[in-house]
């Protein structure tokens, strides 16, 4: 009766399976209990009659497992489809409803690994390939699947007001990590990885340790494979533990370009803040990789990051714990025979095809006696290529005689990786020891024309032997570069280091030439880097910056001005486009320091001063005229621009101080004379120098000599690039649009010759707010949308928050406030992202104006008191500043009084023609003051402060929501005054200046103020 039951509910279950998949996983799970052991047990010869109900026993199984997976419990079903494939190695069926689980819960190289076994088992059991299915599955894993659209936005809540001010959820979506697919199987490690994952879920901080190749960093990223945001840190390339929090934060992608949109923008520029910033309102998991030889400032910036992050979890590999609290610690232990054996096939089928090693006794004897240390079985088995096991296991006898006493070793590292070591480098002919010496110069890596610059003899082929001898690393370069790069295993350099070190000689000279090949690639690609061909020469020296850092380093401890100078110099411009300042600011210090010190020791040979005490400000401006005749006068000079350009983006430049503005001035003095040297980078920008000195009266003088100098010393870029500060200056200043179109138009032309999408982007942002300025809004939004293109295409990612909520501006000034409050959310969500709280303070001004214009005043100053936070942790412009204070001013007289508004009025008003504010951004302050003046009825000096305003713009209309007010308390004051007199205030306040403005308000405030204590003390005396 059971067996008739069971086959009715199997039949009800699977066909509720498409339908009503949790009813199905119920029916066939009622179904399946009802078993008791082997189907009809007591008869006398069952075999033939089980065979059915266990065949339909079994497709019950993996029906109720294919309702599992439907119903998302895919995670669950992974440990019972493993043994049920292990019990059923042939059915196809089985191993597909694994390979559907392991991917389902993000686990595509396991679901890879399951499709070999599962093709294995069948060619080695039946002859036979897998079936359409899992062929069909197989395809799916190896084809990236596409990004979906984008959805449309959702409709508003009907509960929620239309005009919310509040950002939405950002737009845009994270990007999901930086984990690469690997292109060789993970074998073994199943029950590590579980528990592992299992570990991440219960707590913030889980290390893996264990020896040098026990495979710590490829369990990482098996364990992160499925987390939705994980992120992997590599630090092994690091030198000095001050670069780990650099790393984390060119790890997690926030090393952007930045364009430059107006002259004071500025980024942030503490790594740490950066990261907290970043990571505190996410969810993610950050891998801090090989941490052993930066293991304190590991431990302090994980501390850190967890203290301040409640939503990131780390896992962390290292040869010893980081000792922070809250750590769990989980050692990596050696692979099982079984997968070690399995390691070694997989690896000496790739290395050696024609090779049938998997039923070779000297194999399992090699995995033993190699403690399972997958990097140790991996060498061994590239050795195929030229012995057999069992010639290698018997090689290995006294290498692990070694291991066993540890005696005769003098490297302080796991000891069965130096075994492998020694063992290939004896099998190394004396050129290729040669070789991988001289190779152990370059940090992070290479590509075989700077193995050919740095190393001797027939390089490219002793570099394809090490290759093949898995001393060497080959992979394709990336960021649009052809070929190959070549690396090596941080043990394997460690190594080649040490041997280095036993021939002085032979590493001093490769170090010599590795600095001078350093100093040809960055001189090289400097002005390439402002060509078309930049993103190529941006990508190679990304790629290059650990072999940069180490020449600049060698560089220092050898006491090399020129070649240091050169260097910094021809790297300052990358430095600043691609918001690596902070490093290209210490360089410049650390070479100027040095230059001091050299003056010093010249002059008295028994000093030589450490660079730390060394104030190469102080030495220059001891006697500036000493140095003009040294042989490093000029590039000193190039250097403190540079010094000066970059800590001032830092705000590291203490501005009030006389010192500072004493050294200013004599550096501004040299590069204002002309020349050369200030028709290039970083000389070029001495007009800009003003703003570090606060006073920018005659800047625009400035510029034209400036552009003079460039057209006569310099090229293309350079022209441009003068013309480019012009614009920025000029759209920003009083009488600043007279001739702007010309400018715009020659470098518009300049701009395309160049071909650098950087100033190809600031053309385009230059044209944007030039045409904001005369109200031209549909330009503005083209000019903008191509600023924004080009942002993206160059990386310039940190700039998009400001372009997106230039276009919400526009949107709203016409009119579109749906539009606007939607590029809003989008720029609150990439300020966010990016860290940009300049941009932050803008769109929480734009929503405090909308509210005010809304007449929502609570809202509105709400939010203009987060904006003016926002600001406090920027440098925010002059006419950012106007708007800011002009809003305050505005909210003030409603909140309060008129009087006590326009008091703020007249303050704001005066502080922006005193910081040269443009015309635009002075009307807009009168005629918003005029808009008070109406509420009390002051209809006189209402028009004339309109008509000012008016002549202010020349002619160009104001924006929609202004203009509704501005008709408004028009028709008003027409009204109260009649024509003639209306016409007659409006001639005179036509002529008027911002001191007459500034008269007008005053005056204004002082009777609005008596009429208020008026007002008090009549009310007091009743």
């Amino acid at each position: 009766m059971d067996l008739f039951v069971f086959e009715r509910l199997v039949r009800e279950g699977r066909a509720q399976l498409d339908e009503a998949p949790e009813t199905a996983a119920r029916t066939l799970r009622e179904a399946l209990a009802l078993w008791r052991g082997p189907a009809l047990a007591d008869l006398p010869d069952r075999t033939t009659a089980a065979t059915r109900p266990e065949s339909l026993r079994q497709e019950a199984t993996r029906a109720r497992v294919e309702a599992d997976l439907r119903n998302g419990h895919a995670h669950d079903a992974v440990p019972e489809l493993r043994e049920l494939t292990e019990t059923h190695p042939y059915d196809e069926p089985l191993h597909a409803l694994l390979i559907r689980a392991l991917r389902d819960t993000g686990r595509t190289a396991d679901a890879l690994a399951a499709y070999e076994m599962a093709r294995r088992a069948l060619a080695d059991g039946l002859g036979t390939d897998p079936g359409p299915e899992l062929r069909a599955l197989h395809g799916e894993l190896l084809t990236p699947q596409p990004t979906a659209p984008a959805a449309p936005a959702a409709a508003p809540s009907p509960t929620a007001p239309p005009n919310s001010y509040t950002p939405a959820t950002p737009s845009r979506a994270d990007r999901t990590g930086n984990i690469r697919p690997r292109l060789n199987s993970f074998v073994g490690r199943e029950p590590e990885l579980d528990a592992i994952r299992s570990e991440l879920h219960r707590v913030r901080l889980v290390t893996l340790t264990g020896p040098g190749g026990s495979g710590k960093t490829r369990l990482a990223e098996e364990a992160a494979a499925g987390h939705p945001q994980a992120w992997l840190a590599e630090l092994a390339p690091l030198d000095r533990p001050e670069a780990v929090t650099s790393a984390v934060v060119s790890a997690l992608g926030l090393r952007e370009t930045v364009l430059m949109t107006h002259e004071m923008t500025v980024q942030q520029d503490d790594p740490v803040a950066l990261l907290i910033e970043y990571c505190a309102p996410r969810s993610q998991l950050l891998i801090l990789d090989n941490c052993e030889h930066v293991i304190g400032a590991a431990a302090e910036l994980a501390e850190t990051l967890l203290t301040h992050c409640p939503g990131l979890t780390i896992l962390a590999t290292s040869r010893e714990p980081l000792g922070v609290p809250g750590e769990s610690v989980r050692p990596v232990e050696p692979l099982l025979p079984d997968p070690a054996h399995r390691l070694f096939t997989e690896r000496a089928v790739a290395a050696y095809p024609d090779a049938d090693v998997s039923h070779d006794p000297a194999v399992d004897e090699i995995c033993r006696r190699l403690d399972g240390l997958p990097l140790a079985i991996e060498l061994a088995a590239a050795r195929l290529r030229m012995l057999t096991p069992r010639q290698i296991a018997d090689r290995l006898d006294d290498r692990f005689r070694l291991l066993t006493s540890g005696s005769r070793t003098a490297l302080p590292r796991q000891q069965t990786l130096r075994a492998v070591v020694d063992w290939s480098w004896d099998l190394l002919d004396e050129p290729e020891r040669t070789v991988l010496r001289e190779l152990s110069v370059f940090a992070g890596g290479w590509d075989l024309d700077a193995a050919e610059a740095v190393c001797t003899g027939p390089v490219a082929e002793i570099v394809g032997a090490l290759v093949d001898k898995s001393l060497v690393v080959a992979t394709p370069c990336r960021r649009g570069i052809s070929g190959m790069r070549y690396r090596m295993l941080e043990t394997i350099h460690e190594y080649a280091a040490e041997r280095a070190a036993e021939t002085p000689e032979l590493r001093a000279a490769a170090e010599r030439r590795h600095r001078a090949w350093v100093r040809a690639l960055v001189e090289e690609a400097d002005p390439l880097l402002r060509s078309a061909d930049q993103l190529r020469w941006i990508g190679r020296l990304e790629s290059d910056l650990d072999n940069i850092r180490a020449a600049l380093h060698r560089g220092l401890v050898a006491a090399d001005e020129p070649e240091m100078s050169s260097i910094v110099l021809a790297m300052g411009w990358f430095w600043w486009l691609r918001n690596f300042r902070r490093e290209g600011a210490a360089w410049a210090d650390q070479v100027l320091r040095l230059g001091a010190a050299l003056d010093t020791r010249s002059r008295d040979s028994s000093r030589t001063p450490r660079l730390d005490s060394v104030d190469h400000v102080e030495a220059y401006l001891a006697d500036p005229g000493v140095e003009r005749d040294h042989p490093s006068h000029r590039p000193r000079m190039r250097l403190r621009v540079l010094d000066l350009f970059l800590r001032a983006e830092l705000g590291q430049v203490p501005l009030k101080d006389e010192r500072t503005q004493e050294y200013a001035r004599g550096v501004r003095a040299s590069m204002a004379r002309g020349g050369p040297d200030a028709a290039r980078f970083p000389g070029i920008i001495w007009p800009l120098m003003a703003f570090v000195l606060g006073n920018t009266e005659g800047i625009r003088d400035d510029m034209e000599r400036s552009l003079a100098n460039c057209r006569e010393h310099g090229g293309d870029w350079e022209i441009g690039a003068a013309l480019l500060f012009g614009v920025h200056v000029a759209v920003d200043s009083p009488g600043g649009m007279d001739g702007v179109d010309e400018t715009l138009a020659e470098l518009r032309t300049v701009a395309r010759r160049t071909g650098d999408r950087w100033m190809l982007a600031q053309v385009s942002s230059a044209g944007g707010e030039t045409a904001m300025a005369r109200s031209r809004f549909d330009e503005a939004k083209s000019e903008f949308e191509d600023a924004m293109r080009l942002a993206v295409e160059v990386g310039a990612y940190v700039e998009t928050p400001f372009l997106i909520a230039r276009l919400g501006e526009i949107a709203y000034y016409v009119g579109d406030r749906a539009q606007a409050l939607a590029a809003l959310d989008e720029a609150t969500a990439a300020a966010d992202r990016y860290a940009v709280p300049d941009s932050r303070a803008f769109v929480l001004l734009m929503r405090s104006q909308m509210a005010f214009d809304d007449r929502d005043f609570v809202q509105a100053r709400e939010l203009h008191g987060a904006a003016r936070v926002e600001m406090e942790r920027g440098t925010p412009p002059a006419h950012f500043l106007a708007a800011l204070n002009g809003l305050d001013a505005l909210l003030t007289a409603v909140e309060t009084s008129p009087g006590h508004g326009l008091r703020k009025l007249v303050d704001t008003l005066r502080e922006a023609a005193t910081a040269r504010c443009s015309e635009v951004v002075l009307a807009t302050l009168a005629e918003r003051a005029a808009g008070v003046l109406s509420d009390i009825d002051d209809h006189a000096r209402v028009v004339r402060l309109l008509a000012a305003g008016s002549h202010w713009r020349q002619g160009h209309p104001r924006p929609l929501p202004y203009s509704r007010d501005i008709d408004r308390i028009e028709t008003a004051a027409l009204s109260h005054l009649g024509r003639r007199a209306y016409d007659t205030e409006r001639r005179t306040g036509a002529t008027f200046t911002p001191e007459d403005v500034l008269r007008e308000l005053s005056e204004a405030s002082a009777t609005a103020a008596a009429a208020a204590a008026a007002t008090d003390s009549a009310s007091s005396s009743h």
